[in-house]
């Protein structure tokens, strides 16, 4: 199976919606997604990744499945609190030197929340629930979390999207891949309209786990000449 994450277009957070970027955006990842297809389209509640899923859902013909675990309504109230210079913001805007220290590194995947530079989101509660949710969905594609890894329930070639959010993202990458959150909040982010691939190989033992492929990839903006600027503030 290959997975698909899907961060949603250029917002208009106010109104819950796309700009006229993002919603060009939005086409040309229903154009990228079309060159091979998807079998299933999920999305997050909200309208602005909806609105982003909905071209891909039309070029294919594919139902769009809402997917209320994704909200970045969630995520918020899991990994994001009120940082020591009284901001409220998430966890991985942090500076990341404030995150990636020796100490931070030392800590393991299950002690992570202990951290003090996360003592003031819900690391606990927010890690059991996107777990919880993260093994659902992925039961319903057929594979099935057991410890370290997953039980090959029914082997598939599928190809998934997941339209979300840059917070559900970084919330749910570091449970994707068992890694702690530490190191990903603090060297890893998702842009605008990028999409990020995990491939779950069919291995004849019976057991997978995933690989990332590319992570926050907007490669195929170029294509269709969009500005290729990196969550507002860096031109690549």
């Amino acid at each position: 199976m290959l997975l698909y994450v899907v961060r949603h277009g250029d917002p208009d957070y106010e109104h819950d919606s796309l700009t006229p970027l993002g919603q060009r955006q939005a086409e040309a990842v229903a154009r990228r997604l079309a060159v091979n297809g998807l079998d299933r389209i999920y999305s997050s509640p909200l309208g602005r990744a909806v609105a982003t899923a909905k071209p891909t859902s039309e070029i294919l013909r594919l139902p769009v499945e809402i997917e209320d675990w994704c909200s970045e309504g969630h995520a918020w109230h899991d990994i994001a609190g009120t940082m020591e210079n009284g901001r409220a913001t998430w966890a991985f805007h942090q500076n990341n030197t404030v995150i990636h220290t020796e100490e931070a590194m030392s800590h393991t995947n299950e002690n992570w929340y202990e951290l003090e530079c996360f003592k003031m989101i819900r690391g606990k509660e927010g890690r059991e629930r996107i777990q919880a949710a993260s093994d659902d969905f992925l039961a319903r594609q057929g594979y099935v979390r057991e410890g370290g890894k997953y039980r090959i329930e029914r082997p598939n070639d599928d190809r998934v999207a997941v339209f979300c959010h840059q917070g559900f993202s970084m919330e749910w990458l570091p449970v994707l891949l068992g890694i702690p959150p530490q190191y990903t909040f603090s060297s890893f982010d998702f842009t605008h309209a990028a999409i990020s691939i995990f491939e779950f190989v069919n291995y004849k033992d019976g057991y997978t786990f995933p690989r990332c492929l590319c992570l926050s990839d907007t490669s195929y903006l170029y294509e269709d000449r969009l500005p290729l600027l990196y969550n507002h503030y860096i031109e690549i």
